[in-house]
């Protein structure tokens, strides 16, 4: 294995191991791994002997991984060793309590670093979104964040800062990454649309010169959907045979009435259960 694999490698462990916190809560830490390396080669992480990353790629970001808070095994292998034989690194981590964190691996292989980022996962206000911007591309100088009817949201952003979390209705956007100070359009971003109650953030990756080319990676790090108005149930009148009031029209435009309540009820049910599974903490 090659000394800058290595190195690569030995970076991951280091993220984790700033992790560290002195004292050990109940609640968990989330941590999810996104690979910004344009020519670093893929890996896989385990903890505590189980495999909680596999086959991390550049471009890739894995889901959080709920960590209980305390002392913790992490070995680093080669993708696709599945965990057999010696890792090339090991290392014994203490996670801090009720904290997300983004850990990204920037610049090329040969300067090869982590990047801690805290994630705010907290729900926006009612009718916004929030969007956070991370410079990852290695060769891409200062820029600025322009958007459409509202100018410059984030100026003068270097490689590896991370912004602070925009607060913005939610709606369509058209985004430029603009060279610093100028107009000069490094990225355009057209149509950036942004939900309500989510959580996103948008990472420049890849190289303003050579291959893989400069491209915007958004992620929808926590989502919080509205809940759904209560559905209205159809009042049916009965007459002394038990059937609804009216001719065979009346019948037929009840019959659709009924349909329509039920199935707006499931549709409901379906959204209230996936909106609890995606803020629920792991």
């Amino acid at each position: 294995m090659n000394k800058l694999l290595v190195g690569f490698l030995a970076g991951f462990v280091g993220v984790l191991t700033t992790l560290s916190t002195a004292a050990a809560e109940e609640d968990g830490a989330r941590i999810r791994v996104l690979h910004a390396s344009p020519d670093a080669p893929a890996v896989d992480i385990f903890l505590d002997g189980s495999e909680a990353i596999s086959d991390l790629a550049f471009d890739d970001i894995t889901d959080y991984v709920s960590v209980p808070a305390g002392d913790h095994t992490v070995d680093v292998f080669a993708a696709s060793a599945d965990g057999t034989g010696d890792p090339l690194i090991s290392a014994d981590v203490t996670l801090s309590a009720d904290t997300d964190y983004t850990v990204a691996a920037v610049g090329l292989l040969a300067e090869i670093e982590p990047l801690v980022l805290v994630d705010d996962n907290s729900a926006p206000a009612d009718g916004e979104s929030k969007l956070r911007f991370v410079h990852a591309s290695p060769d891409a100088p200062a820029v600025d964040i322009y958007a459409e009817g509202a100018g410059v949201v984030v100026p003068n952003a270097a490689f590896k800062d991370a912004s602070g979390y925009l607060n913005l209705p939610a709606g369509t956007y058209d985004l430029e990454v603009r060279a610093a100070g100028t107009e000069t359009v490094a990225l355009n971003l057209p149509g950036i649309m942004l939900e309500e109650g989510t959580v996103y953030t948008a990472f420049a990756v890849g190289l303003l010169e050579g291959q893989p080319a400069l491209n915007a990676k958004l992620t929808a790090d926590a989502s919080f959907v509205p809940t759904p108005s209560p559905i209205a149930t159809p009042t049916v009148v009965p007459t002394a045979g038990g059937g609804p009031v009216g001719d065979s029209s009346d019948s037929t435009a009840w019959l659709v009435a009924i349909g329509a309540g039920l199935a707006a009820l499931v549709l409901a049910g379906g959204i209230g259960a996936f909106a609890a599974g995606r803020i629920q903490r792991r």
